[in-house]
């Protein structure tokens, strides 16, 4: 299996839908709509640059039928429960402790709701040295961005893992992914699932709305038949 190193684009959320007035000023024709959603679509790829066309072609059929959300909560039928810092922190640690025991202690350990917008990044490991007492004292943040505190769990777990990973190893080394391999053997096509979660969120919004009074509506999906893919090697 290849071995890329992620791209994790700025992400500025779903944009709101346009009031009737909005609407007749900003569409003059259901033509310019059309060209505006098809844009809008395109855009959207950008989470998949660099896969194999034959899955490009897929994840587009998914979206032209609007079916993605259908596809991603036949793998992923609920969002996990980690939504405090403090469930958080207790999650990332679990990991941590189970893979890396040995690895420096992480001092924070939050969800961060700027980060995908300030620092183009969905979550982040950062070393920060304080004055102490005369001396500069090393602490180690990991952040994730607020976008995954209601997410399919197993894509917060990539997220948690390519932090931790971190730990280890700054950069996108083939020695990084051996490492998030080891800690997720899964690794690779959950990342590919995170990027089709997030195309999802910006066209259609939530994959799993807080309400369920109108499930089918808010998350902009159909239940026609879901579409396998496999990530392309």
């Amino acid at each position: 299996m290849s071995k890329r190193t992620p791209y994790w684009p700025s992400f500025h959320g779903r944009t709101a839908s346009p009031s009737p007035a909005q609407h007749s000023t900003q569409h003059s024709t259901q033509h310019s709509t059309s060209d505006d959603t098809a844009d809008e679509r395109a855009r959207c790829l950008r989470f998949i640059t660099g896969y194999g066309e034959p899955t490009v072609a897929r994840v587009k059929a998914l979206i032209e039928r609007q079916e993605l959300g259908a596809h991603l909560l036949a793998k992923h039928p609920t969002p996990h429960e980690v939504n405090t810092n403090k469930l958080l922190r207790a999650y990332v640690m679990t990991l941590k402790d189970s893979h890396l025991r040995s690895s420096p202690p992480l001092s924070k350990v939050c969800f961060d709701d700027k980060l995908h917008l300030v620092q183009h990044a969905l979550g982040t490991h950062t070393f920060i040295s304080r004055p102490q007492g005369g001396r500069l004292k090393a602490k180690r943040e990991l952040r994730i961005s607020s976008l995954f505190k209601r997410c399919p769990e197993a894509l917060l777990r990539m997220i948690v893992v390519h932090e931790l990973a971190h730990l280890r190893d700054k950069e996108h080394s083939p020695a990084f992914y051996q490492l998030c391999v080891h800690m997720e053997p899964h690794y690779h096509q959950l990342e590919f699932e995170a990027r089709l979660y997030l195309i999802h969120q910006e066209l259609y919004g939530p994959l799993y709305p807080i309400k369920s009074t109108n499930a089918s509506t808010n998350t902009g999906t159909n239940t026609g038949t879901n579409t396998e893919m496999n990530r392309q090697t």
